[in-house]
């Protein structure tokens, strides 16, 4: 694997650590298993594509196909983690919601309702808020920064450029 997947991959992991003590600042809660679950902020969808498109851009130039492949790629992931997927989670929200609501009508009704087992509820936070992917984004683009700095064989940051 090349470095530009390890930092890509790294940064996944921080945006997903950095989860848990947002959450607890926010809500008081302590909830490790954010670190396995989609959504919140930041985003690590765009983390992951931000830092892998930095790291091109610095390693490689920004004139390169490898650049504008990433950069593409990058942004239908931003754009589907907020867009479409966010859509879906507000969907997944209405249909739960709408499932308690006929278990109460059910309860009032002097029919009986049978049910073998009661249906599993949907999972509600699946996409992000534009605030979270562009949490994600600056992540990725640190990342991206840092290790181009430190993939540099001479590792001086004054030394740094980019190249158009």
């Amino acid at each position: 694997m090349n470095k530009g997947v390890y930092y890509s991959l790294l940064s996944i992991g921080l945006a997903q650590g950095i989860k848990i003590p947002i959450y607890y600042l926010k809500n008081k809660e302590w909830r490790p298993d954010l670190f396995f679950s989609t959504g919140g902020m930041p985003s690590s969808h765009s983390a992951g594509v931000s830092t892998l498109t930095t790291y091109i851009a610095l390693q490689r130039g920004i004139p390169t196909i490898d650049f504008a492949l990433s950069l593409i790629y990058g942004l239908i992931v931003m754009y589907d983690a907020q867009g479409v997927r966010r859509q879906t989670g507000e969907l997944t929200l209405k249909v739960n919601s709408l499932n308690e609501l006929i278990e109460k009508i059910h309860k009032d009704e002097s029919v009986e309702f049978k049910q073998q087992t009661a249906p599993k509820k949907l999972k509600e936070v699946l996409g992000h808020k534009p605030e979270e992917v562009l949490g994600g984004a600056v992540l990725g683009v640190l990342v991206g920064i840092a290790g181009h700095c430190l993939t540099k064989k001479d590792r001086k940051f004054s030394k740094f450029t980019l190249r158009f």
